[in-house]
């Protein structure tokens, strides 16, 4: 599997008064289209690594699979940009709206939500976890740690899943929702249960990021930016926590604080 989500290139910097040949770090954008059941389901636009974990999670998160014994087969072909995968079942005519999507890796509308769809894969969180605040703060300094290639390009998306112990896996991706996608596959790969695992995010928290933790079924997300107000009007509906703004020892709350308790007690 093609690991290289960077490249370095030549460049022309303009410093000091000069204008200088120097060389940079690009990151790599790379088209997938993944085939299910010999139909084309849709291009991701994503980095070229961890792809099977994100057709897994991508496939979960449209409501395509449950979970990895859905799946018959799955072949990645890297030097072509497919990925083939045969399901155990026929997708059904809920899935005929997907053909040929584009999933592009820009933010905004950047990918072919509907909100039917979301409407019958959103999740209500039904997690019991507290955690302390401190844990909150440790969590996100582990991500800003594991973002190694993100300080050297600055153009990728980074998130970890994390149950605010010793679990911590991180991903990281030119496309936000494919970030969180791989990990939502490895956890579907490797039979991890997420019901009391935590996101960690470095992007906004947006009403499409809010319903991508709910479809991947857990119950707090963690941000060093700000959520919008869609985000945490569906966190209150769908019983998840949405903590934002983490930055040099603080944090806003925004829904359901009852899971982080200080001292013993509840906030």
């Amino acid at each position: 599997m093609n690991e290289d989500v960077q490249k370095n290139k030549p460049i022309i910097r303009y410093e000091n008064g000069e204008l200088k040949e120097k060389t940079d770090h690009y990151v790599t954008e790379f088209p997938l289209t993944i085939n299910v059941n010999g139909e084309e389901f849709a291009t991701v636009i994503c980095s070229p690594n961890h792809l099977e974990e994100l057709v897994l999670g991508f496939l979960a998160s449209e409501g395509a699979i449950l979970k990895r014994d859905d799946l018959q087969s799955i072949q990645i072909d890297d030097s072509k940009g497919f990925a083939h995968v045969k399901l155990t079942h026929p997708l059904g005519e809920r899935f005929e709206y997907s053909t040929k999507r584009m999933i592009a890796s820009c933010c905004g509308k950047s990918r072919a939500f509907y909100f039917h769809n979301d409407a019958a894969i959103a999740k209500t969180s039904m997690t019991k976890m507290a955690i302390q605040p401190q844990q909150v703060i440790n969590m996100m300094e582990q991500l800003q740690k594991a973002s190694r290639i993100f300080k050297q390009t600055g153009g990728l998306h980074n998130a970890a899943i994390s149950d605010a112990d010793a679990f911590f896996e991180h991903r990281q991706d030119i496309g936000r929702h494919n970030a969180l996608d791989k990990l939502y596959g490895y956890c579907i790969q490797n039979h991890i249960p997420v019901r009391d695992k935590i996101l960690i995010f470095s992007g906004r928290i947006s009403s499409e990021i809010l319903l991508k933790a709910s479809k991947i079924g857990v119950g707090m997300i963690l941000s060093k930016s700000a959520p919008t107000t869609l985000a945490v009007e569906l966190a209150h509906d769908l019983n998840i926590t949405a903590i934002g703004f983490i930055r040099d020892g603080h944090f806003n709350i925004y829904s359901h604080p009852e899971r982080i308790k200080e001292s013993g007690n509840e906030i």
